[in-house]
């Protein structure tokens, strides 16, 4: 699999520009606001629907545009070509296109091109909240099954249902010396009772509560069995990135109020069947119930969950140096790269965003040799003396990128970009 080419339209800084690309290492160097990230960016919106960069859409849309950005991208996958094409429209439904025929559905594309994109954000996943490892592990999941952005997506919003009728209902379960504003009684409807206000709830959030239960269930059981695939990648990308014998694991640390069934099991790599987990995520929403009541919101699931990442015996974050931090980062994405390769009998686009800088000397040669033998590596650097020579010497393409202007280098196919 790899990009043959890319087009964009009033994304970023970018009124329009074009560039072709083929097999190999692809290098964009250019001092730092030139543009490259957003190149790369633009592909990774393509493969994910989604910046690495920024949560909403907004920000992608040029400044000063009509208002949409416009992403065009040609897939090539064992020889024949895939056109996708996306309208972002910020605050509106996105509009997307599969070889020219609109889709019913936005993630209807997704698939068609898978990346890996490795960016300096991604120390967060190291240093930074749960939310950023969970999202690492949602994201690999649905480049591995695109089907799972659906459940993602029926998970959100059960989430925010229940969430809103706790919200909602919290007052009625309230200590009434803690009660503001007349207290419960000055919410209830005409003639109807504290007792009666709180069964109908109770009633109402048992529908909720089966329901996030069951989708729950169903994605905590794939994070679990992408976690237990994962793991080798990871221990054998970093001591090789490293350098060293320290090795690095990746653990689920659960919500749920008694931890994960069997969890020695799990931690030995089996993971329980999701009927095992749907029951385990409604009982611990039993357990937390009065805590869930009193203060509005949902205590129990996957989106309070975490994975806990440590090098040797200890835990990384806190832990780790800044070097082993970054190689860390990186051996995640290394290690999701290969899982997908494994998976597809395909190489998804390997996007590596201003890495080379952050590392030292050794280690830059040794990710140089991790990723000599991908489909499509796409880099950008501010300078060339950042990536090692090989990866410039490599079968691919040298571009320079300046002011939103792309120049390919003498000997590489031109691409071409309007500032």
């Amino acid at each position: 699999m790899h990009l043959s080419h890319l087009g964009i339209a009033d994304f970023r800084s970018y009124p329009t520009a074009e560039v072709d690309l083929g097999p190999g290492v692809s290098v964009l160097l250019g001092r730092n606001g030139q543009g490259k990230t957003n190149l790369v960016e633009a592909a990774g919106y393509v493969a994910t629907l989604s910046s690495h960069r920024v949560a909403q859409d907004a920000p992608l849309v040029r400044a000063g545009s009509s208002g949409s950005a416009i992403v065009r991208a040609t897939v090539v996958r064992e020889g024949r070509e895939s056109l996708v094409e996306l309208e972002i429209v910020p605050g509106r439904a996105n509009k997307a296109r599969l070889n020219r025929s609109p889709v019913p559905r936005q993630r209807d594309v997704l698939g068609t091109l898978r990346t890996v994109l490795f960016a300096p954000e991604d120390l967060a996943l190291v240093k930074g909240d749960p939310s950023e490892r969970r999202r690492f592990l949602d994201d690999l999941l649905v480049a591995r099954q695109p089907r799972w952005a659906a459940v993602r997506a029926d998970y959100d919003k059960a989430l925010r249902q229940r969430g809103a009728l706790l919200k909602q209902a919290s007052h009625l379960w309230r200590d009434p010396s803690r009660r503001r504003g007349g207290g419960s009684s000055s919410r209830l409807a005409p003639g109807e009772s504290l007792e009666e206000a709180r069964a109908g709830a109770l009633s109402t959030l048992a529908v909720f509560d089966d329901q996030l239960a069951q989708i729950g269930g169903a994605l905590l059981y794939a994070r679990l069995r992408l976690l237990r695939d994962l793991r080798p990648y990871l221990d054998q990308a970093y001591r090789t990135l490293s350098d060293s014998d320290t090795s690095a694991e990746a653990t689920y640390r659960s919500s749920l109020a008694d931890g994960l069934p069997a969890a020695g099991a799990v931690a030995a790599g089996e993971v329980p069947p999701r009927e095992e987990l749907t029951a385990a995520i409604l009982a611990s929403i039993e357990a937390v119930r009065g805590q869930e009541q009193e203060r509005g919101v949902c205590l129990v699931g996957p989106h309070r969950d975490d994975v806990l990442l440590s090098l040797g015996e200890l835990p990384a974050k806190g832990y780790a140096s800044h070097g082993e931090s970054w190689s860390l980062a990186l051996s995640l994405r290394l290690a999701g790269f290969h899982l997908l390769r494994h998976d597809l009998g395909t190489d998804p686009v390997l996007v590596l965003d201003d890495v080379f800088a952050e590392l030292d000397s050794g280690r830059r040669e040794r990710l140089a040799d991790l990723v000599a033998d991908c489909e499509q590596v796409l880099v950008t650097a501010a300078v060339a003396e950042d990536v090692p020579e090989r990866l410039l010497g490599a079968d691919g393409q040298v571009f320079d990128v300046v002011l939103g202007s792309i120049t390919a280098r003498e000997g590489a196919e031109p691409g071409t970009g309007e500032p």
